[in-house]
């Protein structure tokens, strides 16, 4: 396990990553090159329903700075520089995409044996500002994470959490959406040797008095082919099969059932991604 507690956003970010990650049902296809200087290319295109969207993305780094610059076919540009370590445990984050002038940002990250901290302001005249901290250990870490709209003089984000760690056990508790939400997630390797884990993830509204379930599992049919799987209380059902035929490069193929209404037909999902 890593030193320190992580930031906030690792609160729960195993079970996030099994209930969630690779599944899809849009059909996306990515490819990345290096040249002999670093400079990485990568292009992308995701067919959804009869929108297709794309961008290219290239990423330089030079000492301890990594510059990746993004368009899109919405020809919006996104830049982001990343300094990292300019001082023990800190990283540095600088964003903006152009036409968008509200969208400048930077963020400032820190972490400690026993913290981490993030905070970022918006680079406008009336910036959002947001912070976020955790405290505690690799085993034991509770942290909040605000953010408030100067323009407007009110909270936009008010949410806490907790998290539990050891060898093969992974709980969490948030309290999100200003106090309206309420989630417990749960990570169990079952297994190292197959990447065999489990996970589940239930969340209640206060306002809709709705709860959400959610498990999932997955499991390493060989060291190339992984497959995962998860269900919801809403009857949809999703599964998906992973092989990485060549080294970083992975054919994902993923499928939803909505049980409860067996006259619809499945969803499919491709995803292929290539690095030579």
């Amino acid at each position: 396990m890593a030193k320190g507690p992580g930031l906030y956003s690792d609160i729960g970010k195993r079970t996030r990553d099994l209930l969630n990650r690779d599944f899809q049902s849009d059909q996306k296809f990515t490819i990345s090159t290096v040249s002999h200087t670093g400079v990485t290319l990568t292009s992308s295109g995701t067919k959804k329903g009869d929108l297709f969207l794309a961008d290219v993305n290239t990423q330089l780094k030079h000492k301890n700075i990594t510059t990746d610059i993004k368009v899109d076919t919405g020809s919006n540009l996104l830049t982001t520089v990343t300094i990292n370590e300019p001082a023990p445990g800190v990283k540095t984050i600088l964003s903006f995409k152009v036409p968008d002038q509200r969208s400048g940002k930077l963020e400032l990250q820190y972490l400690h044996d026993y913290a981490g901290l993030s905070s970022s302001v918006g680079l406008t005249a009336n910036p959002i500002v947001n912070f976020s901290g955790v405290l505690g250990n690799n085993k034991l870490a509770v942290g909040g994470d605000l953010s408030f709209d100067s323009k407007d003089g009110a909270f936009t984000k008010c949410n806490f959490g907790a998290s539990f760690t050891n060898a093969d056990l992974i709980a969490a508790l948030t309290l999100n959406d200003k106090g309206d939400t309420l989630s417990a997630s749960y990570y169990h390797t079952v297994n190292p040797l197959t990447n065999t884990a489990v996970g589940a993830e239930v969340t209640h509204s206060f306002s809709s008095n709705e709860n959400t379930i959610t498990v999932g599992t997955q499991h390493a049919l060989d060291p190339l082919t992984t497959v995962k799987a998860r269900l919801n209380n809403f009857g949809k059902a999703n599964a998906l099969i992973q092989h990485e035929w060549r080294p970083k490069s992975l054919i994902t193929v993923s499928t939803e059932v909505d049980t409860k209404s067996i006259d619809k037909s499945a969803k499919f999902g491709l995803a292929l991604a290539l690095k030579p």
